[in-house]
């Protein structure tokens, strides 16, 4: 015996599913703004050390992105300091926040890419790091939920 029955349309997730993926994508972007505090911290720090002690990097040889150690110094300070800042936004729920913090870490892919060969473990560790930032603020819905609610 067969039954026909009507195809059903999918159901859509349940309020259960959809408030456990929204939690953890929120908690996913709470740990990315203690991520972008620590990175900013740590590239401020780095910035010291290339402005202070021009010997602290390893030589490069001929390198298409070449600077001195004192301009990446000054690269990495002023980054650090906006990311870390923009970290404590996002710490603090704000929009702009979530905006210009992926923003930051877009650039500061960047920046690491062109310094690799400076400080290639801490470039690559860097870059996924905000790899996982991005993911994180661009996945979570609980930024337009919270300013919607404060307005």
């Amino acid at each position: 015996m067969s039954q026909n029955t009507a195809p059903q349309a999918p159901r859509p997730p349940s309020a259960a599913h959809a408030s456990h993926t929204s939690d953890w994508a929120s908690g996913g972007s709470l740990f990315a703004g203690v991520l972008m505090v620590v990175t900013g911290i740590i590239d401020i720090f780095e910035g010291i050390a290339g402005i202070s002690h021009n010997v602290v990097y390893a030589r490069v040889g001929d390198y298409i992105y070449r600077f001195n150690t004192t301009t990446w110094g000054w690269i990495h300070l002023c980054l650090g300091g906006l990311i870390a800042i923009t970290g404590y936004a996002i710490l603090k729920r704000s929009a702009w926040g979530r905006i210009i913090g992926m923003t930051l870490v877009g650039l500061n892919i960047v920046v690491q890419f062109l310094f690799l060969p400076y400080q290639p473990w801490w470039a690559l560790f860097s870059m996924a790091v905000s790899v996982f930032i991005i993911w994180a603020l661009a996945t979570d819905t609980s930024f337009a939920n919270h300013d919607k609610h404060h307005r």
